[in-house]
């Protein structure tokens, strides 16, 4: 039995007469095909992984593994349409912390439709996009049984400024500013989440290492979706973090040159965390408490529900 997924930061929401992703049982995500170029690029690009022999199997782990498409009842009653069918990246995570962190200065593809470069110009100028080459577009995270998730609207989390994003960065990995936007973020899980020979920061290096040499794609609107657990951090047990690549609707032939695009904004994000992991004393964020409190409680305000929808891919 299809449903809704109960961990999406990001995108179309499914719902009454809402188009959108559901998952099943199994661990399988199923993600609504576009009906113009968009989807047929993204279901070409997926098809291409598994035999792309200039993608290494240490970089194939960070896609979605891609279990083909299928016909299945859409969410918002129009009946049956063509899904992706992926892997549910939340299987297995109990209460997990998501942040869906979308990479590049730039979302639009020199070759998109004047119309499209437009409107994804408006969003990238009011956003972090175009300053630090990243933005992030939703994110959760967890507080406690009683009071469920910490997770802003998505149109206040995308609107975010630079100074804000650093302290989301900080906020994202600590333990006591949940209640309390006055306290200075501690970075309490910093080292376990972000750090160590598998962390976080670890991940995106190898990520870089293969961008600064691949020349097959250019990304663009394309997300890094970051999950670990904190109630696994809080008992000092191993938190899971790990990060994966989603949506690939917008990718194109490389063609012998370096996505500097993707680069430049993957390494802005590896800066970001790695000054959080070197100087964790300074987590604290010039910025008002207020003011941070106003902007990422708009759109519908800060959801504390448990049970609330909340990202797979």
């Amino acid at each position: 039995m299809l449903k809704v997924p109960q961990h999406q930061v990001a995108g179309h929401e499914a719902g009454i007469g809402k188009l959108g992703p559901l998952v099943d049982e199994s661990g399988r995500f199923y993600k609504p095909l576009q009906g113009d170029e968009r989807g047929a690029n993204e279901v070409a690009f997926y098809s291409s992984l598994s035999t792309n022999s200039g993608i290494p199997e240490h970089i194939q782990r960070f896609f979605p593994t891609f279990y083909g498409t299928q016909l299945v009842e859409a969410s918002d009653g129009s009946g049956l349409l063509p899904h992706l069918v992926l892997e549910d990246l939340a299987l297995g995570h109990v209460n997990p912390s998501i942040m869906d962190i979308k990479i590049g200065s730039r979302t639009w593809a020199p070759e998109a439709s004047e119309k499209y470069i437009q409107k994804c110009l408006k969003k990238d100028r009011e956003s972090s996009s175009l300053s630090l080459g990243f933005r992030i577009s939703g994110l959760q995270i967890y507080r406690s049984k009683e009071l469920g998730f910490w997770k802003p609207g998505k149109k206040a989390a995308q609107k975010l400024s630079t100074e804000e994003v650093k302290l989301v960065l900080r906020r994202f990995v600590s333990s006591n500013t949940l209640n309390d936007l006055d306290l200075r973020p501690d970075c309490a899980f910093a080292s376990t989440v972000y750090g160590g020979s598998t962390g976080i920061l670890s991940q995106l290096l190898e990520l870089k290492a293969w961008f600064e040499d691949q020349t097959i794609f250019h990304l663009y609107s394309c997300s890094i979706l970051v999950i670990f657990e904190k109630e696994l951090a809080l008992k000092g047990k191993n938190p899971g973090a790990h990060i994966k690549l989603i949506d690939f609707a917008h990718v194109y032939e490389g063609q012998g040159v370096i996505d500097h695009n993707f680069l430049g904004g993957l390494c802005s994000l590896i800066k970001f965390i790695s000054d959080i992991l070197t100087a964790p004393s300074d987590c604290r964020i010039d910025i008002s408490a207020k003011a941070d409190q106003k902007n990422l409680t708009a759109d519908n305000g800060v959801v504390a529900d448990h049970k609330s929808h909340t990202a797979s891919e």
